[in-house]
């Protein structure tokens, strides 16, 4: 079963988006700030992340620097999602780390084709 890493501080977002990821068929993790978010990503070795950008303790930002800096094993995908929707928040979300971006309000259906893209392109990086 795949693992994903849920990344979230507002409560209503990461319960409906962790029972709808779920009910895909998704073994979910959460962590409500960024050091949580670094402690879980070692602990969970989760497939994916869904980091939102705007977190307490640590900004998502940060976490994706952080996790791009460190560790021999292959990265783990990461999707920034984010309400920063403005021209340039994109690239600024790849070269902080991540994979792909996805702003809020999450599209449940884009969001799923973002999660196998990513499941995909790293399926094929370790083959």
């Amino acid at each position: 079963m795949t693992k994903i890493l849920l990344v979230e501080d507002h409560e209503e977002l990461w319960d409906m988006m962790s029972r709808r990821l779920r009910r895909h068929g998704f073994d979910v993790v959460l962590a409500h700030d960024g050091q949580q978010a670094l402690s879980q990503v070692g602990a969970e070795q989760p497939d994916l992340v869904l980091l939102d950008m705007d977190l307490p303790v640590m900004d998502g930002w940060t976490v994706a620097r952080t996790l791009r800096g460190g560790g021999a094993q292959a990265p783990v995908p990461i999707i920034a999602l984010t309400a920063h929707a403005m021209a340039g928040d994109r690239a600024k979300a790849l070269a902080a780390g991540c994979d792909d971006y996805h702003p809020k309000p999450v599209d449940f259906p884009k969001l799923l084709t973002q999660i196998d893209d990513a499941l995909l392109k790293r399926e094929e990086a370790d083959a």
